[in-house]
């Protein structure tokens, strides 16, 4: 898989949840390119989530939501994820 085509799903499954108005995602990957445990098959991403509903709860609560949306990604896929709620 490559970053476009997780790009694609990780929108799809945020998007598709009904509490979260928009998003931006960015590849920070290339941040973690020299690190020993770098896997060039792994990414670190960052979204930019704006929902008023998600920003109002917890960080902690807010944050389980959208590692629960995208656990697959996460076993998979993802090495790092940052979230900055909007």
């Amino acid at each position: 898989m490559d970053i476009n085509q997780l790009s694609k799903i990780v929108k799809k499954k945020i998007l598709d949840n009904k509490l979260i108005e928009h998003l931006e995602i960015e590849d920070k990957s290339f941040l973690h390119k020299n690190h020993k445990t770098n896997n060039p098959n792994k990414f670190h991403i960052k979204l930019k989530i704006k929902s008023e509903k998600l920003k109002n709860m917890g960080r902690i609560q807010s944050n389980k939501i959208i590692f629960k949306l995208l656990e697959n990604e996460l076993k998979k896929y993802i090495h790092s994820l940052q979230i900055l709620f909007l």
